[in-house]
């Protein structure tokens, strides 16, 4: 009896009843949280991606038009607009200084300008492409980017004064939120992104959007006539082969385009809030319409 109450009691504890009784087990750690729909996981990879590939293109330009542009002998040295704004502050680098042009170039040695505008885009260059490649990112590699591509854009003067500059930045410093602080994975299963982080992203792309249609309708007239394309393509800046076939398409289908541009920027970006399936419809369509934009301009 004595036996079989002891192989009983080894079958409770979970071993075999003819071996010796079983030692305490060591504690498990807990499984990583599971790639669940729901934790953009997935949205966090793309984003990271994508905001790395538009900084590697923004810092190989830097690199080949700085110099000519800000540099030592360029059309606006920067050297000079930074000696210009000391002298506004009585000769003084403080508070009111770093606010008016924050630029990390205040703490460097101005002596070549053109060699500090270099290594600048060069490390920006080389953070982006680390992202863009391997996917991995944490707020460390982040943060240091947006700090780079803000110090060359506030001593850029009328060559970085664009919308699309700024957009880079709010977009990158969103971006800075959406990764670790220090690990280095491709996933990070164990740091889901912030939903503020990803709620910011959409009001971002809701703001964008619908700023740029409400500029139009309260622009030019001919957003509200619908003929705006009908001139569009013969003033474009740097029109393709495609916009000589468009500019020649008749009048009602250049009515329609300036319809369907209203609907994408004014209608389009309310979907953002009215649930998972609106908003998978709401990115469908902004790709479509960025697409099809791109090819006819």
């Amino acid at each position: 009896m004595a036996a079989s109450t002891g192989g009983e009691l080894r079958r409770r504890l979970g071993g075999p009843a003819g071996d010796a009784p079983d030692r305490p087990q060591e504690p498990r750690a807990p499984p990583a949280p599971s790639l669940r729909p729901g934790s953009f996981w997935l949205t966090r990879l793309v984003l990271l991606r994508a905001t790395a590939f538009i900084y590697l293109v923004a810092f190989l330009v830097a690199y080949h038009q700085n110099k000519a542009l800000i540099g030592d002998r360029g059309l606006l040295p920067c050297k000079l607009y930074l000696e210009n704004v000391k002298r506004h502050f009585k000769g003084r680098i403080n508070m009111e200084t770093l606010s008016y042009a924050p630029t990390l170039i205040w703490f460097l040695d101005w002596s070549s300008m053109d060699s500090i505008l270099d290594a600048f885009a060069l490390i920006g260059l080389a953070i982006s492409a680390f992202v863009l490649v391997t996917g991995c990112a944490n707020m460390i590699l982040m943060a240091a980017v947006w700090t780079i591509y803000l110090s060359l854009i506030n001593v850029g003067q009328i060559w970085y004064s664009f919308g699309w500059e700024s957009q880079l930045l709010e977009t990158g410093f969103l971006a800075v939120f959406l990764c670790p602080l220090w690990r280095l994975s491709r996933v990070a299963r164990d740091t889901p992104p912030s939903l503020i982080v990803i709620w910011a992203y959409r009001w971002l792309v809701f703001r964008i959007m619908l700023g740029a249609g409400m500029i139009k309708i309260r622009g030019d007239r001919c957003w509200k006539d619908l003929t705006c394309m009908n001139y569009h393509y013969e003033t474009q800046p740097v029109p393709n082969p495609v916009a000589y076939f468009m500019h020649r398409s008749p009048w009602w289908f250049h009515a329609f385009e300036t319809l369907f541009n209203h609907f994408i920027e004014l209608v389009v970006p309310f979907f953002v809030f009215l649930g998972r399936r609106m908003c998978l419809a709401h990115g469908i369509l902004q790709i479509l319409f960025q697409g099809a934009t791109s090819a006819k301009l």
